[in-house]
């Protein structure tokens, strides 16, 4: 399979974290082994946890991991550990090593799980490992990217990006590395596998769900509702699972990378905002399968705005995580019925986004963003509609309709 360089490459590299242990989470199939593989040299020492009496091997005595780079005599020594998260053990040895040797071993650790790592109270080797976060593809990665209006990301020019994206595409399929480089009579049942073979099977298993079918209608509603606020009481009256038992599932996703909780944006003067959390799947494609769409043009018709909002957010969020705790994405809903799909929070200003699936945006469509630059006046300066327009428009005053491919 053609490999395509990644954003996350030039961070990973960057000088101020050479001799940190560099940990990257991400879900499945964001590209963690690939990127990896593109990272190591030759003489790199790889660790890969999937392989069974690897594993196996250092579940019974973490310790072999110590014994085997103390007789690496190459300074200073790559050493990659993918999956990290199966064997948790093995960080108090990564510490061992990082404390001992100064400068002796760069560290490069994948996982695709927080929750075992919380779980078991693991060392996360604080004030030694900088942490990242690897996502689905971003416009950035594309062939073709354009100028990014709202939220640049620095990127290194790429001789050759992933394939140009194409927004029926990203709507139905999503962005995961490699579902784009598939053809389309494969990605369908590539993404239903991965429904089946991950979200319901390995997300399962970490939760010590008991309940299977339980644990698979709360998939199946939590993905259909992905990007509404999350209503509690309607999803246990759905599926008759207690409170409790989906605040957990919730949990899971998040943990495992495969969803977002989007926070309410805070409240000022008397207008009472709503503060209930959205949820985001992190992926399109993810989320029809898991929610059991047929992947149709049917689809499209029915769902566009949905489907539209879901990836705008998607995309806010990964530029936000690559961009690191500085950026928050939240969204802004009063208790009168004025909301804003997605609010923008940087270190110099606060943006206001809505999202519209049209071709032709008016000034009406932008009321409930010019109402927040009235409620935020010291914070917010300009507002964006993300829509499918042909170019950039002006709609008020501070308040632009943009194409999809300039967010």
């Amino acid at each position: 399979m053609i490999s395509y360089p990644r954003l996350m490459e030039s961070a990973l590299r960057a000088e101020s974290s050479e001799k940190k242990v560099r940990i990257l989470f991400g879900a499945r199939q964001s590209g963690k082994s690939t990127l990896l593989h593109r990272l190591a040299n030759e003489d790199a020492r790889v660790f890969n946890l999937q392989e069974r009496r690897a594993r196996l091997e250092l579940e019974r005595d973490p310790h072999v991991l110590t014994q085997i780079l103390e007789a690496d005599k190459k300074s200073p020594a790559f050493v990659f550990v993918d999956e990290i998260q199966k064997v948790p053990e093995l960080l108090d040895e990564v510490q061992y090593l990082y404390d001992t040797y100064p400068g002796r071993f760069r560290f490069l650790l994948t996982g695709s799980s927080a929750r075992k790592l919380k779980t078991s109270s693991s060392n996360l080797l604080p004030g030694r490992a900088h942490l990242f976060q690897l996502s689905p593809l971003l416009l950035a990665e594309r062939q073709g990217a354009r100028e990014c209006r709202v939220f640049p990301v620095e990127a290194q020019p790429f001789g050759q990006g992933f394939p140009a994206p194409d927004l029926d595409d990203i709507l139905l399929f999503g962005n995961l590395p490699g579902v784009t480089l598939e053809g389309k009579e494969t990605r369908i049942r590539t993404l239903e596998s991965y429904v089946d073979l991950y979200l319901e099977e390995e997300i399962r298993r970490e939760a010590l769900v008991r309940n299977v079918g339980a644990f698979q209608q709360f998939l199946e509603l939590a993905a259909t509702e992905s990007g509404s606020v999350i209503n509690l009481a309607n999803i246990t009256r759905e599926s008759g699972v207690p409170v409790a038992t989906l605040r957990t599932y919730y949990q899971v996703l998040e943990d495992t990378f495969v969803g977002y909780r989007i926070p309410a944006y805070g409240s000022v003067g008397r207008k009472r905002v709503l503060t209930t959390p959205r949820f985001l799947f992190f992926d399109n494609g993810v989320r029809n399968a898991a929610a059991r769409y047929r992947f149709s043009t049917d689809l499209l018709k029915t769902q566009v705005g949905r489907l539209f909002e879901n990836w705008v957010g998607q995309e806010l969020m990964h530029r936000c995580l690559f961009s690191g705790r500085a950026y928050r994405l939240s969204f802004w809903r009063t208790a009168h019925g004025a909301e804003v799909d997605y609010v923008l929070e940087t270190p110099d200003e606060t943006i206001p986004i809505e999202v519209k699936a049209t071709d032709a945006p008016s000034h009406a469509d932008a009321s409930h963003l010019n109402l927040f630059l009235e409620t935020y006046l010291k914070n917010a300066h300009r507002a964006f509609l993300v829509c499918r327009c042909r170019a950039p428009r002006r709609l008020a005053d501070n308040i632009e309709a943009i194409p999809w491919q300039n967010l």
